[in-house]
């Protein structure tokens, strides 16, 4: 099946899209601006992937989710993501595309915090998600697919904490694709205030093998002068769904930014994680995690650019490839000029479980300065038959000594998953894919 280049939406549609949620005229604007770019930009060009069979057209893009009343009443499945002992205060659930429940701290409401929908964002606190919205991370003529995520953006969240505010508890985001082929258009956008600190953790989950569906999500993540942002996510889309997801960040004087992704979709994907640190002493730490299944194709870019002095930049991609997935990782540490005793370094590593699998890992350092220090590892091999003897010299069985290894191998990003309910359903999801 090869794409059509027709725009699956026309503009009476999204104008009527936008009018119906009452959105500011500057929201309405923009989209109508952005589906007559998509019309004349190209898709994006994934290194050593061709996208040009896959599904980005057959989707539904409005679809309805009914409201629950207790997260008791969620599916097993979904609940595996919350603590449902200490349920956590600071939650929004997005069924489809509307929020099936919301909740916030009344002492982070009463600092100032804003945990929200995106929809109510845009309507309630309308210059705010102006001001960054699609300007400082990602521009909408990039290609075909951010000006159509502008133009049909129909969920997601939009996180705020003012100056000098420590949040101490994640606020946590599910978004739930129960129709099997309803599109999931997220924009997330999450801004730490100069001197404040959160933790996000967002989860997507599907379960369409069969039916056709499309999410094309767009992150942006700012952390001004001395915010410290812990951005964890899991994503969970079934083999149905062809995924886009672009999270970008950007870090002011003395701001860190730690992604903590795991990448556990069975369908087509595509993953962007670019943080640019802008500012002196700025830091990101960017951490991802993939298991690969099936046939699926995926390419993943983890990217950093320091234009700061003495920024810190480090990246680490692990993956686990089965059956006949492959999978590219691409990790790119870029020092502008300017940016002296800035540190870039990277390390990518590809675990192939048979013989028809694939992975590449791809180290790019491009270094603008003179002054400045980087390094990179990548390694692309099978399971280490030393590894395995050792185990299984003690005892162990093959299978539960490859399971050993492979946990291990993928445990740096694991651990570091925030909330300990999401860190355990990724864990069982690594389990049940690889096995």
């Amino acid at each position: 099946m090869t794409v059509e280049t027709k725009l699956p939406y026309d503009q009476d549609y999204v104008r009527s899209f936008s009018e119906n949620r009452n959105e500011p005229e500057w929201m309405k604007e923009l989209r109508m601006q952005a589906l007559e770019l998509a019309e004349g930009l190209e898709m994006p060009k994934p290194d050593k992937t061709s996208i040009k069979r896959w599904n980005f057209n057959d989707y539904k893009h409005d679809v309805n989710g009914e409201q629950i009343h207790s997260l008791n009443d969620l599916p097993e499945d979904i609940q595996v993501f919350l603590d449902m002992e200490n349920l956590n205060e600071n939650l929004v659930i997005q069924r489809n595309q509307s929020v099936a429940y919301k909740s916030l701290a009344s002492e982070l409401e009463a600092k100032g915090v804003i945990l929200t929908d995106i929809q109510t964002a845009i309507k309630d606190h309308s210059e705010l998600v102006q001001r960054y919205y699609m300007k400082d991370a990602v521009q909408i003529d990039e290609h075909k697919l951010t000006a159509l995520h502008t133009a049909l953006m129909n969920g997601g969240v939009f996180v705020y904490v003012p100056k000098n505010v420590q949040i101490e508890e994640p606020l946590q985001a599910i978004f739930w694709q129960e129709d099997p082929e309803a599109a999931t258009f997220n924009h997330v956008i999450v801004v730490a205030e100069a001197n404040s600190s959160l933790t996000y953790v967002e989860n997507y989950i599907s379960h369409n093998t069969d039916e056709h569906a499309v999410a094309n999500i767009v992150t942006e993540v700012i952390a001004h002068d001395n915010a410290n942002i812990n951005f964890g996510s899991v994503d969970n889309f079934a083999a149905g769904t062809t995924v886009y997801v672009n999270r970008r960040g950007v870090a002011y004087r003395d701001a860190r930014i730690e992604w903590n992704l795991g990448q556990m979709n069975d369908g087509n994907t595509v993953s962007e994680n670019i943080t640019h640190l802008i500012g002196d002493n700025s830091t990101s730490y960017a951490k991802t995690v993939a298991v690969g299944r099936g046939n699926q194709a995926q390419n993943y870019t983890a990217k950093i650019v320091n234009y700061g002095k003495q920024s810190e930049g480090h990246i680490l991609q692990h993956g686990v490839m089965k059956d006949s997935a492959s999978a590219i990782f691409n990790g790119i540490g870029k020092i502008e000029h300017g940016a002296t005793k800035a540190n870039a370094e990277q390390e990518s590593r590809v675990l192939m479980l048979s013989k028809d699998a694939r992975g590449d890992a791809n180290p790019i350092l491009l270094i603008d300065e003179d002054d400045v220090t980087a390094g990179h590892a990548a390694s692309v091999g099978r399971v280490d038959p030393i590894q395995l003897y050792y185990l299984m010299s003690r005892g162990i069985s093959q299978e539960e000594a490859e399971r050993l290894v492979i946990h291990g191998f993928l445990a740096p990003v694991v651990k570091e998953i925030p909330i300990n309910a999401v860190r355990e359903q990724l864990t069982e999801v690594i389990e049940r894919k690889v096995y």
